[in-house]
């Protein structure tokens, strides 16, 4: 969440800086040369479309189990130096880039291991694994996860509404979590009507799949066979910091939500000035995204800051002031009621300053049957950051969230 509203913020307060147009220049250079060499965000699955309540159309996409890649696609294995296979990320039949296409850590040998019965037993229907991506993001950020996963289990990418392919409809003021949650219900029952399943949500997408626990407890009693809550926060986002000093930090929360209302029919304006503040806007994203910002790969860090510049202002404008209202404490019961025998992974970046670890503390504690796990150096795009620790344990939460029993005599 603060990752959008300090770039905004920066961009607002710089649309004078950077005006040289040869450094421009360059710096456009430079990324469309990311942009064309990196792989990011170029899986693509099945798609399908759900229909929320209020008619907005929601997009996503299905990875089969054995399914391979996409018309047009190619996937290219090789060694990770760690004893098993790896999948590259999956790109378009395009002439060989310059420089290789980097690894994507996590897997899917791995992982297919990891996931398979034990000698003498048989595995029931392995659940859908359904991912919920953050703000401001779409069902791309995934895209090491969806690589290591893919053809393993079956899986589902969707897009939160005015976010990547999904359609906005008629954003409410403020576009609530308890609508995200009755989205998500909308997506489950076209995407993935029978069955097991496992949600996966980050940040928002982890508010996300909170609230739909709190409104859905039957669906998650019955249905649900394992969550894993990833840079998130059950509510009291008012008080994040973001890093500044106290003092700072009250006047930045003072100054967002007018600053994001105002450019939220300006989308003009906010270009330009992404354009204007040029390497500021991208330092922004960085740190705010990352715990290492310089130790990240610059393609996708690049990655990052697409992501964050595709989602319309509008959208980023009707969605800010509800993380100020969220609270899904009222779901932590109903997944505590169900802790005995219902794997939970909390997952948290040691250096998030948008949803720091003590948010991800406070749902362990109300939830002691849970996996709780801070990736000590790794930031709010932990995701990104640090794919292999992440995928690791997502395949252990899975792992645990397949039933398996002994073959029948």
């Amino acid at each position: 969440m603060g990752i959008a509203g300090a770039a905004l913020g920066a961009v607002a307060t710089t649309v004078a800086v950077d005006r040289l147009t040869a450094t421009r220049s360059v710096r456009r250079e430079a990324l469309a040369a990311l942009d064309a060499a990196g792989p990011y965000g170029t899986l693509r699955g099945t798609p399908g479309t759900a229909t929320a309540e209020d008619g907005t159309e929601l997009y996503y996409e299905i990875d089969e189990v054995g399914g391979g890649p996409a018309d047009g696609a190619y996937d290219r294995p090789a060694d990770d130096g760690a004893g098993g296979p790896v999948t590259e990320p999956l790109a378009p039949r395009l002439p060989p880039p310059a420089v290789p296409a980097p690894r994507t850590p996590g897997a899917p040998g791995r992982l297919a291991r990891l996931l398979r019965p034990a000698s003498g037993t048989a595995r029931r229907p392995p659940p859908t694994v359904v991912f919920c991506h953050g703000y401001c993001l779409s069902q791309d950020v995934w895209h090491f996860q969806r690589a290591a996963l893919r053809g393993a289990v079956r899986a589902v990418y969707w897009d939160q509404r005015g976010h990547g392919r999904s359609a906005s409809g008629r954003l409410p003021e403020p576009v609530g979590i308890p609508l995200l949650a009755r989205d998500l219900k909308a997506v489950l029952d076209a995407a993935v009507p029978e069955g097991p399943v496992v949600l996966v949500g980050h940040s928002m997408g982890g508010m996300t799949v909170m609230a739909l626990a709190e409104q859905y407890p039957d669906y998650v009693a019955s249905r649900v066979a394992g969550i894993a809550l990833l840079g998130t926060s059950a509510g009291r986002m008012a008080e994040v910091g973001y890093g500044l000093p106290p003092s700072a930090a009250r006047a930045l929360r003072k100054l967002l939500p007018g600053v994001v209302r105002a450019l939220g029919s300006r989308q003009g304006l906010v270009d330009a000035g992404r354009r204007a503040a040029g390497e500021l806007y991208g330092g922004v994203v960085r740190r705010y995204a990352f715990g290492r910002p310089e130790q990240v790969d610059p393609g996708v860090a690049r990655f990052a800051e697409r992501l964050l510049e595709s989602v319309p202002m509008d959208v980023v404008a009707g969605f800010y002031p509800a993380f100020g209202e969220h609270d899904t404490t009222g779901a932590l019961p109903v997944l505590a009621g169900l802790a005995h025998d219902l794997p939970v992974l909390v997952l948290a970046g040691g250096k998030d300053l948008v949803t720091p670890p003590e948010h991800s503390e406070r749902i362990a504690e109300v939830l002691p049957g849970a996996e709780h796990t801070v990736l000590p150096d790794a930031g709010h795009l932990l995701l990104l950051e640090a794919p292999r620790e992440v995928n690791d344990r997502l395949g252990a939460l899975l792992a645990r969230s397949i039933p398996f029993h002994e073959p029948a005599v």
